[in-house]
């Protein structure tokens, strides 16, 4: 055999082997790659409205304002192969990342996905709290058990989902009226602490132990606030988690219990956290979901300020990037763009 003819077997076989150990050698990377975006103003998967409002007026409604997501590929249990990740470093519309930024070693996948579940639990209060803001509809909050730790005083007494009213006969409405008094607690001191369940009041009268610390007294209870609202406001997303949505929801809450239609028929798609007051907050994978609404059909796409430098470097053609700072912001920039008067905030660098 030739030397030639050597040196090509030799580089045959070593390809060969390097695509079988590229095949099932694993890697600790996720694939982050654009994923489904639905319409607020729209149906879900079970044709039934995205979001539905009960109590009070609404209106019709058209167009599109698109909430946008990123699915993944990898992780614990399930890595990658070398070459899956390879081929997303060289395809645009994947971001390979570590499996750490996802997935932590803090955390097991099942405690991450809870945390993406209540996440997209608590966006929709904010958004919910922040359209109604916004149109000025009064929302007052309550005081929920969120956890009971085992072997403290309060566990087999109190149940997450409990709503506390009074502490030691003093109402209640909010996390820090429970835990600023209890501050002042001494370790063994016994508290009243007035609860509703199922609709009934019940009391509870628990003696406090020493925290981890041995510095302050505790029942052993994790509290949350939680808004109560004038209406009755329910958003259907399947199964889907994480906080990005808030803004988007937030934008067709307002939309249905005003007249008109916000959009005027545009498809604009968008993603940011909201809070209560309806400030924007940044998200991840920007990238991706902007892919995602630009082949959906969206012309317009609602980015968070905190996000814009990484927008414009990957802006898909035909995309136009609305900078979104509040869910006022956004609706005044919506308007512009419907009227062609105003200003319509744009992402800088």
């Amino acid at each position: 055999m030739s030397r030639r003819a050597t040196t090509l077997t030799v580089a045959s076989v070593l390809v060969l082997l390097l695509a079988v150990i590229g095949s099932v050698m694993s890697v600790p990377y996720v694939a982050l790659m654009p994923g489904p975006t639905s319409n607020t103003l729209g149906t879900n998967d079970k044709g039934q409205p995205l979001i539905r409002i009960e109590g009070r007026q609404t209106y019709p409604d058209q167009g599109h304002l698109n909430f946008t997501t990123v699915t993944y590929r990898g992780g614990p249990g399930g890595r990658i192969d070398l070459f899956t990740a390879l081929r997303g470093w060289l395809d645009g519309d994947i971001a390979v990342v570590p499996e750490e930024t996802i997935f932590p070693k803090s955390e097991s996948p099942k405690e991450v996905d809870q945390e993406n579940t209540r996440a997209m639990q608590d966006s929709q209060q904010n958004a919910e709290a922040a359209a109604l803001h916004e149109l000025g509809i009064p929302v007052s909050t309550r005081v929920i058990v969120d956890g009971v730790q085992k072997e403290r005083p309060a566990d087999g007494v109190l149940r997450p989902g409990d709503e506390i009213t009074a502490l030691d006969g003093t109402a209640v409405t909010s996390v820090s009226q429970v835990t600023g008094p209890m501050a002042k607690r001494k370790i063994g001191d016994t508290v009243t602490l007035t609860y509703k369940r199922d609709g009934k009041e019940n009391k509870a009268t628990l003696k406090t132990v020493a925290d981890p610390t041995g510095k302050r007294a505790v029942v052993g209870i994790v509290l949350s606030e939680q808004y109560k609202f004038p209406l009755k406001i329910d958003i259907s997303v399947g199964d889907i988690g994480g906080p990005s949505a808030g803004l988007m929801f937030s934008l067709a809450i307002y939309d249905k219990l005003t007249p008109g239609p916000l959009t005027q028929g545009k498809f604009i798609a968008g993603t940011g956290t909201i809070t209560p007051e309806g400030e924007v907050g940044p998200i991840g994978g920007i990238q991706q979901k902007m892919i995602a609404a630009r082949k959906a059909g969206a012309t317009v796409f609602l980015t968070p300020q905190k996000n814009c430098a990484d927008a414009l470097a990957a802006r898909p053609d035909g995309l136009r990037l609305v900078r979104a700072d509040t869910l006022h912001g956004s609706i005044q920039a919506i308007n512009a763009l419907n009227t062609g008067k105003g200003q319509v905030p744009a992402c800088t660098k």
